[in-house]
């Protein structure tokens, strides 16, 4: 039995592990590459798709689940195992990917058409992401599913958003059976709407996500007031709260916290709360829309006090001012309008949808608010406007940074350091090894250390491609480093390319240190014109170099 790792090891988008048993092979997750790594999703996979008998998938969102209509249109004809509410927001989500793919094809073909250059096809239709869901085969928590003599699983609440899972799956093989635990996305203890993550207490191995691996979340049980407090000053200046939101999961808790906030203030703030409750808050996204009906419909897999509110009459995914906009006409309005607003529109990282739109219009404004919710991963546009850049390029046009820039990290969707580290401390024998992926460099670095010192367990942090052969319960061997096993092509065409923008990007960062250093002692001290002169043209030279070093690596 090997376990093989192919996606959310360098970052936290693209997860997809491959395990191979008794001549069969199961793929954990096939999920779409994000930021920069997108171009990943046009390459070969590493593996045949018509050879995988099954996919277990952990969750709905894309990072994890949307190259399955690509996996399907390449070949695979097995069975997709998940929980139903993931089957349903598949359903939709899916969908939704497609028509961007179809959208942003049809864009780079119009531009090509007039350049003379090739056509290019979309990733995978819609007709693609309806055939893919006849292979999916929902199940229920806590059912311990035969999938084959081999292969036994069970589907465990993981609190990150509906649906998600923690796998167990128990394989059977020659030498014994030996267990190992997927832990998909990890949710947080208290989460809306959801339960918290289920207590798994045995595995000899574990995947394991990372993603706040080394970060503590700041004000997770004052999240509700930092957020309303945000959009009570921004409203006062009479400006718009631009919130970038995953359509699934974040959307709706931030939905349920501002109705849990109108029902639970005393008279005391009543004032307040009238205010808000005058200012229209608006759901800018077809998906978060449907999203949200699916939500409505599986109440059962809601926590108690979730499904209390229910039981009282009172919706927890609606409130008098709450709006879902219908068409695009619609949503090209809102930013024709004055009016205070709440606008929350995907995607939640900003790098497609109407939420590009809505930056556009609102990003410039010094009376306007951008309130991140959730995790911006490396290279994407919302990354580079929550890291405090002054301008960023949006649908072609230069836009500056004017608006008021907030992290509210309560909301985050991932249990932090200490969740993960408890979730681990449930198991009641150390599993053999603890295998980290979904998180970047640092974070993942940063765990590892922290669970060896603190719970004794053995960590591996994979790279892209890398084998591990699994020998026994304890027993791993590493069979080759899978970024040896790339083509000399590609290794030769990509590795040294980004060596070397990623040096050119240290160096840029020393450049602007060291500037920043000459400039403190050109004014401060008293030195002669001519060694003043002798510094600026060295570094007027320096920045000329580094310019071209970034240009010609393709920057």
């Amino acid at each position: 039995m090997n376990i093989r790792f192919l996606g959310a090891v360098k970052g936290v988008t693209g997860s997809c592990h491959l395990i191979t048993f008794n001549g069969r092979k199961v793929l954990l997750d096939c999920g779409m590459f994000q930021g920069k790594d997108e171009k990943m999703n046009y390459e070969d996979p590493e593996f045949d798709p018509a050879d995988i008998d099954y996919l277990l998938l952990s969750h709905s969102h894309i990072d994890h689940s949307g190259r399955i209509p690509l996996l399907v249109k390449k070949g695979f004809r097995g069975k997709i195992f998940c929980s139903r509410p993931t089957y349903d927001l598949c359903g939709i989500m899916l969908q939704d990917s497609a028509h961007i793919q179809e959208t942003e094809a049809e864009w780079e073909n119009r531009k090509a058409k007039r350049s003379g250059k090739p056509l290019v096809e979309p990733l995978y239709t819609q007709e693609d992401a309806k055939e893919c869901l006849k292979y999916f085969e929902p199940v229920l928590y806590g059912q311990v599913i035969p999938v084959d003599d081999g292969l036994t699983v069970r589907f465990n609440d993981a609190g990150h958003i509906l649906g998600s899972s923690i796998i167990e799956m128990w394989f059977r093989e020659e030498k014994g059976e030996i267990k190992v635990v997927y832990s998909g996305d990890l949710g947080t203890k208290e989460k809306p709407i959801l339960k918290d993550p289920a207590v798994i207490d045995r595995a000899d191995y574990v995947i394991m996500e990372s993603t706040y691996g080394n970060r503590v979340h700041e004000n997770v049980e004052n999240r509700q007031e930092e957020l309303l407090h945000i959009i009570l000053k921004t409203v006062l200046r009479k400006g718009t709260v631009i919130i970038p939101s995953f359509a699934v999961g974040r959307t709706q808790e931030i939905i349920y916290e501002l109705n849990k906030y109108y029902d639970s203030r005393l008279d005391s703030m009543a004032t307040e709360v009238n205010l808000l409750k005058k200012i229209p808050v608006y759901i800018d996204s077809p998906l978060a829309a449907k999203a949200t009906e699916v939500f409505r419909r599986s109440a059962y897999a809601f926590d108690d006090e979730a499904k209390d509110y229910l039981m009282r009459g009172d919706n927890p995914l609606a409130f008098e001012n709450l709006h879902f906009t219908q068409n695009v006409e619609e949503s090209k309005a809102l930013n024709f309008s004055d009016e205070p607003k709440i606008i929350i529109s995907s995607s939640g990282m900003c790098d497609a949808g109407r939420i590009k739109h809505h930056l556009k219009h609102n990003l410039w404004k010094k009376n306007c608010s951008v309130v991140f919710v959730g995790y911006q991963a490396e290279g994407t546009l919302g990354r580079r406007i929550r890291d405090g850049v002054k301008k960023v390029k949006i649908l072609g046009e230069e836009i500056q940074v004017n608006a008021e820039v907030y992290n509210v990290e309560g909301f985050s969707g991932h249990a932090d350091k200490n969740g993960l580290l408890n979730w681990l401390r449930n198991f009641r024998e150390k599993p053999g090894k603890l295998f980290l992926v979904h998180g970047e460099a640092e974070s993942k670095a940063e765990f590892a250390g922290e669970v060896e010192k603190t719970l004794g367990i053995d960590c591996i942090v994979p790279v892209y491609n890398d084998i591990y052969e699994i020998k026994g319960k304890t027993a791993v061997e590493a069979i080759g480093s899978g970024e040896e096993k790339l083509s000399a092509d590609r290794r030769q065409a990509e590795d040294p390319v980004r060596e070397l923008r990623k040096e050119i990007q240290n160096l840029k960062k020393l450049f602007e240190s060291s500037l920043d250093l000459a400039e403190i002692y050109i004014n401060n001290a008293k030195i002669p014109a001519d060694q003043y002169h002798r510094i600026n043209n060295v570094l007027l030279d320096l920045e000329h170099d580094i310019v071209n070093l970034t240009a010609l690596s393709g920057k």
